[in-house]
Parts: structure tokens; sequence; C-alpha cells
């Protein structure tokens, strides 16, 4: 991201900055073509006969998938609602995941905004601990058991016996190890807390 401006879009277009801004007003703008790209379109909507939790299920891989692929674009910044054709088709798709439900267009926003809150920040975590590794030169497993020892050290018991327990079970285990596997069961685990939630919401609303 420190790398982007127009001057250096301008050069690799072979054209001059001026001459940018017939098409982007400002710095921001481009960022958000810039994620229009990235996060691409959503993908198809599933069978009708596909519950809403599935859907919305779907819909947060999908959208995790997609910050995968072009992790810096977690970097840009975010300046309002959705304002581009991908963007409001990501919207368009959560919200229609929650047909069949008794929540209103508000509360389904809500819900879709809780959401993509969550694959955002998780990917945001995932990204940051994989750079934590890749600078420290040493394996995920490496980084990993050294922040388990120093862990060790500073949960005494007496202080902090819920974190020396579990320490003293066997430590955090893979947890926090990078591993795609791991983070895959961490992202499940969240996202199940949170559809529980939003099940618990309809069965209120209903």
């Amino acid at each position: 991201m420190a790398a982007v401006s127009m001057g250096r879009v301008a050069k690799e277009l072979g054209v001059s900055t001026m001459s940018l801004y017939r098409y982007v007003a400002a710095k921001n703008e481009l960022y958000i073509l810039m994620m229009e790209v990235a996060l691409g379109a959503p993908p198809p909507p599933p069978d009708p006969d596909v519950g809403w939790r599935e859907a919305l299920t779907l819909w947060a891989r999908a959208q995790r998938a997609a910050f995968h692929r072009n992790l810096w674009s977690l970097r840009l910044p975010v300046a309002g609602p959705p304002s581009t054709p991908n963007m409001v088709a990501w919207w368009e798709r959560g919200m229609v995941a929650l047909d069949g439900t008794d929540l209103d267009d508000g509360a389904r926003l809500s819900v879709i905004l809780l959401v993509s809150g969550y694959v955002r920040n998780e990917a945001l975590l995932m990204a940051d601990l994989d750079a934590a590794v890749e600078a420290s030169g040493a394996t995920p497993r490496q980084v990993m058991e050294g922040y388990e020892n120093t862990l060790r050290r500073l949960a005494d018991p007496a202080r902090y016996p819920s974190v020396a327990r579990l320490m003293a079970e066997g430590g955090l285990g893979e947890a926090g190890s990078g591993g795609e596997e791991e983070s895959d069961r961490e992202f499940t685990f969240g996202l199940n807390c949170l559809l529980d939630g939003v099940e618990a919401l309809i069965r209120r609303r209903g």
C-alpha cells in the first residue's frame, strides 16, 4: 500500500499524472477502484432450498477467500458504505441470504455488517500473524513455542489460574501456529458462535 501513488500508476500507464484526474478525483477513489477489482463479484446465489444459515456461511466464506487472495486489500481505508457495483452485489447477496426469516431489512443489514466485520477482522489478524512469522525467519511452530514458553513464565497460578491451567494441560496446541487447517477451524468456531446469536434473534423476531 505504501507504494501506491497517482504518479506511479501514471508511470505504469505511460501517461501524465494529471491525466489520471480525468478518471479519479483523488487517491481515495483509486483505493475504491482497487478494492472493487480485488474483491470481485460474489459467487452465484445458492439453491432456493438452502437455508439462511448455510447461505450466510457460504457468503462469509466466499468473502474470506476473496480477502485471502488479496491480503493487501485489508489495508485499504474504509471510507463509507458500498459504492461500486461489486461491493453492492456482495451487500445484496448477504441480504438475500436472510430471505425466509422474520428479520426486517434493518435487522438484515445489521446482521451482514456484523458477519462481514468478523470476516474482515479474522482475515486481517491472520495476515498480521503470517507477516510476523515471515519477518521472524522462523517456522510458525518455532514462533508458537517461543510464545508458549514466555506465557508459561508469566502465568503464575496464584494470579492467573485459568491461563496456568490451560498451559499445564498442554498449552495452546496448534492454535495460532499459522497453519491453514487451524486457521479455518478457528474461523468456523467464531462464525458458528455469531450465527447462533443470529438464530436466537430470528427466533425472538418470529
